[in-house]
């Protein structure tokens, strides 16, 4: 491991995970608590986005104006999320205000006030953002196709349902903060200009001693996978497709990163190249990798005309069947260099790093540096990424369509 990285594991496992980037002026923190919307009563789904959305809404001893005047003041740019697994709270401010901010960051995730009567302006919040999801039809689109392919809970999205959220109390939501809110498998990562040894010190003193609290175990559901329709009188049809790949802790993700990339990184990428350039079959066409903890997928969208719909589906399968075949010198040398211009970028970007290496520890259960991530992409070759997809072909594709009618899969 670079010396540049830290690792530690409080005594209540809570991880605390620091990169070193003394050539940047700013630092960053990342705290993911184990608040995902999996852990949403069946009949509440939303409530992890609503407790996190009053979470904001003040903590320790400031109301939530003074909470945010003070990030203010110390020039800490923040945000927050949910995501399936997790809540996660994150902020990038001038290095020598890191001390400042984690007091703040201590309140929020261990003493949020939660102020009742702010209940339905946070309610209201989270409505407009589930309306929102439902009226960009892409987002819908692909939202259905991880419901589909992923077994519930982890298919869920977290803006949840309207009569879910309409109808949950300020009771409920206390309890979710009181039983998720915690240091049990809580990470936090901090990157950037930072003393690793006092800033460490700090963490100890502020979540040290904090409980680390227990979860039930999940009960999931089998996938639906096959065609799945959604009628929607429009203009547009919108088609989702997606199959099986291996997880980000698999040894052979990159392998998989290298062939999607192939398929769909920049503008000579085989799907661009074929489906709307050549053919001009859509107006976008995309590819990337989603991972699970224990289960990855290809998710493949694309956007088009009803008239094109049934041709543009029908080719990008094809394409997505013909990756198989194996991938050409030209193609990797290409995507290889977007690759690594891409880790340039992190390197000057405390805020992504603190991100990436929280993500890196839920995965695999250590950091890996942007080093270790390079000799991985130099060491792809056609025949590696070919003998991936040798042993792992893209088939079994699960296929969710929005639009005025449905169409045939080709299997």
């Amino acid at each position: 491991m670079s010396d540049l990285i830290h690792t530690h594991v409080c005594s209540n496992n809570m991880a605390v995970l620091g990169e070193s980037m003394p050539w940047l002026e700013s630092a960053a923190l990342t705290i993911v608590l184990p608040a995902g919307c999996v852990w949403d009563p069946v009949d509440r789904l939303g409530l992890a986005n609503l407790t996190c959305e009053m979470a904001e809404r003040g903590a320790g001893s400031r109301d939530s104006r003074q909470f945010l005047e003070q990030l203010e003041l110390l020039g800490a740019d923040w945000s927050s999320s949910v995501s399936a697994a997790h809540t996660s709270f994150g902020a990038a401010m001038p290095a020598d205000r890191l001390s400042d901010v984690l007091p703040l960051f201590a309140d929020l995730t261990r003493r949020p006030r939660l102020p009742e009567e702010q209940l339905e302006e946070a309610r209201q919040s989270c409505l407009h953002e589930l309306h929102a999801l439902e009226d960009d039809l892409a987002q819908r689109v692909m939202a259905a196709l991880r419901r589909h392919f992923f077994p519930d809970p982890w298919g869920r999205l977290p803006e949840g349902d309207e009569a879910a959220l309409q109808t949950a109390t300020h009771g409920e939501v206390r309890e979710f903060c009181q039983g998720h809110y915690r240091a049990g498998e809580a990470i936090l990562g901090v990157a950037g200009k930072i003393h690793w040894t006092a800033t460490l010190e700090q963490i100890e003193s502020l979540w040290g001693d904090w409980d680390s609290g227990s979860s039930a175990p999940l009960v999931t559901t089998e996938p639906s996978y096959g065609y799945h329709h959604i009628e929607h009188d429009s203009a547009q049809t919108h088609i989702a497709v997606a199959c099986s790949a291996v997880p980000f802790r698999d040894p052979d993700f990159y392998q998989a990163r290298g062939a999607v990339g192939v398929l769909s990184d920049g503008m000579s990428s085989r799907l661009f190249t074929e489906v709307r350039e050549k053919r001009g079959l859509c107006y976008t066409v995309s590819a990337s990798c989603h991972t699970l903890r224990d289960r990855g997928a290809i998710f493949c969208y694309a956007g088009t005309t009803p008239d094109r719909a049934q041709e543009t589906l029908d080719v990008v399968l094809a394409e997505l069947r013909r990756l198989n075949a194996g991938v050409q010198a030209d193609e990797l040398r290409r995507l290889k260099a977007r690759i690594k211009s891409v880790l340039i970028m992190q390197q000057e970007s405390s805020r992504a790093r603190s991100g990436q290496i929280v993500g890196s520890w839920y995965h695999l259960g250590r950091v890996q540096s942007l080093d270790e991530v390079r000799q991985i992409i130099d060491g792809l070759t056609c025949d590696s990424i070919n003998d991936y997809l040798t042993r792992h072909p893209l088939d079994d594709f699960t296929v969710v369509t929005l639009g005025p009618r449905p169409l045939e899969v080709n299997t």
